[in-house]
């Protein structure tokens, strides 16, 4: 049985073989300035920002505080520990596959086993309703955003080209750009064939030193787990720096439910730890759980004054779940690759997602070179080809001479695809959450259009035997932020139409998904949700 690592005033460091540092600790009945569900991308980097401000500040994490060093292991089925495993039911004609492609477990949460990938929103998918004809309108603007872009990724270090060739201008990329894989190279070549602009990923894993960080080593496991520590996940860039401006993380503690108080508002969440129910106290709760878990603890917290669930009073808690379809191409090609020498993907294009001409399809997709590791490679063999035997291992065999290009296409949010309670209950009693989901006619036109594409750029490169699977993989939009209470949950801060002391603060704020990795824009809305909340509070606002 894994025990909590956090307590005793302590906490462990990330930077240290069985070292730790100081945590200041509070007690359940003190009713802390805030108490954060979910130690992930968004409640890592406000639960930072919060405590920096001066604000007391609590995390609670339902998975275990990783030491990197220790932990992290070149081992493909032991890392699977990385992921958010617990029971949940997938249904609808299109069911996600849940788990390692799309949910951590754990301090860090999904950014311990993110492939680092740190890339804008195009600025007009903030007003895609209104400028491009689909989806929803943001209630803030790219320019709203813009300057806590710029903070994530000096907070990330990214590493990251001189020139980006898509989007406004921005500042330099604090690091410089990792030097191109052989993988990535198949990209950029048959795209400079096809006369299409290519860049090299923009990266949170450093390319030079970083402090305590050394430079990425290239050994290909980061969507494992680091065990150098060269990538800048959650866990190693927000947390130690939450702790040393005072935070608490307390990690194995499961949030359950959010009590509301006789003035209807949060008075704090009930949590369990060490297999014993407690209740921590707080003048404002943030749920930052991402687009499953956060749903489900706002619907699991329903009350006699909002018997649908908390924030629910437009009953769009849970609705218009939307995810990143991940239609991929590979082809063999007759010299070696070896695709697994370097971070997973390291050439992007992003044509289709600035391009809005000659698309049978509104919304966009990027797509980036691929690098899988052997065991990630055989299972996708076996279920996308249903390869097995002597087959399989003559497929194998090729490993080396193969390159690949997957998507991440957007999808529309609609109300059909949603988070529901089940009534099958987990190992703490709660009931967990049903997932259900089908893609749009708009949504396969776009996946068949980034096939035919990604396809025709593999020939290009040279590629032979291309085959196409399918695929998932980040899942966002439960708990929309809007600009009024009737078409949304929270307002432009993340705050509660309903509850004015409870936030939401992950990738579920997002009204549509946008063609790209979600991680920087989840930490960008984070830091200006912590600034926001500084300025409301100086005002007296909270």
């Amino acid at each position: 049985m894994i025990a909590p690592r956090t307590g005793g005033g302590r906490a462990p460091d990330v930077y240290e073989r069985g070292g730790w540092v100081t945590m200041r600790e509070y007690d359940d009945d003190d009713a802390v300035d805030f108490v954060v569900v979910g130690a992930g991308a968004g409640g890592a980097t406000l639960a930072c920002k919060l405590a920096e401000a001066g604000f007391s500040v609590v995390v609670l994490e339902a998975g275990p505080f990783w030491r990197p060093l220790e932990d992290f292991a070149s081992d493909e089925e032991a890392q699977q520990q990385l992921y958010w495993l617990e029971e949940r039911l997938s249904g609808g004609t299109d069911a996600l596959a849940l788990g390692g492609n799309n949910s951590g477990w754990g301090v860090g949460g999904s950014t311990v086993h993110f492939s680092m990938i740190s890339l804008r929103f195009r600025p007009e998918w903030f007003r895609s309703r209104s400028q491009l004809g689909y989806g929803f309108d943001w209630p803030i603007t790219y320019d709203d955003l813009a300057p806590y872009y710029d903070e994530a990724e000096r907070a990330l270090a990214v590493s990251g080209p001189v020139r980006y060739p898509w989007g406004p201008p921005r500042r330099r990329y604090p690091y410089r750009e990792h030097e191109m894989n052989a993988a990535g190279l198949v990209l950029a070549r048959g795209a400079e064939k096809m006369g299409i602009e290519w860049s090299a990923v923009p990266l949170a894993t450093v390319s030079a030193p970083r402090g305590k960080s050394p430079p990425c080593v290239y050994r290909g496991f980061c969507n494992f787990g680091c065990a150098t520590n060269a990538k800048q996940s959650a866990l190693i860039v927000w947390i130690p720096r939450a702790l040393a401006a005072g935070a608490e993380v307390r990690d194995l503690a499961m949030a359950g439910r959010i009590e509301l108080g006789a003035d209807g508002r949060a008075a704090g969440v009930h949590y369990r730890r060490n297999d014993a129910w407690r209740f921590q106290r707080a003048r404002n709760v943030v749920v930052a759980g991402y687009a499953i878990e956060t749903p489900r603890l706002l619907l699991n917290s329903a009350c006699g004054r909002f018997p649908q669930g908390l924030a629910n009073g437009s009953g769009l808690v849970g609705t218009h779940l939307t995810t990143h379809a991940g239609p991929g191409v590979w082809a063999r090609f007759d010299e070696a690759i070896r695709w697994y020498k370097g971070p997973p993907n390291m050439a992007v294009c992003e044509h289709w997602n600035y391009t809005d001409a000659g698309k049978d399809f509104h919304g966009g997709y990027a797509f980036m070179s691929q690098g899988p590791l052997p065991r990630a490679w055989a299972q996708l063999l076996v279920t996308e080809r249903h390869l097995w035997g002597m087959a399989l291992r003559r497929e194998m065999a090729d490993y080396n001479h193969m390159a690949g290009l997957v998507a991440v296409a957007e999808t529309e949010p609609r109300a059909c695809n949603r988070v529901e309670l089940a009534d099958v209950r987990d190992r703490h009693g709660l009931p967990v959450a049903h997932v259900t989901f089908e893609y749009s006619a708009n949504d396969r036109r776009m996946q068949d259009h980034a096939r035919r594409f990604m396809g025709e750029m593999l020939a290009a490169a040279g590629g032979k035997d291309t085959w196409t699977s399918d695929d998932t993989s980040h899942i966002l939009g439960t708990c929309r932020m809007g600009s009024d209470r009737e078409t949304s949950v929270v307002d432009a801060d993340g705050r509660s139409w309903d509850v004015d002391n409870l936030w939401i603060c992950d990738g579920s704020l997002f009204p549509t998904a946008g063609g790209v990795n979600p991680s920087l824009t989840i930490q960008a809305l984070a830091c200006r949700m912590g600034a926001r909340i500084q300025a409301l509070a100086a005002r007296g606002e909270l």
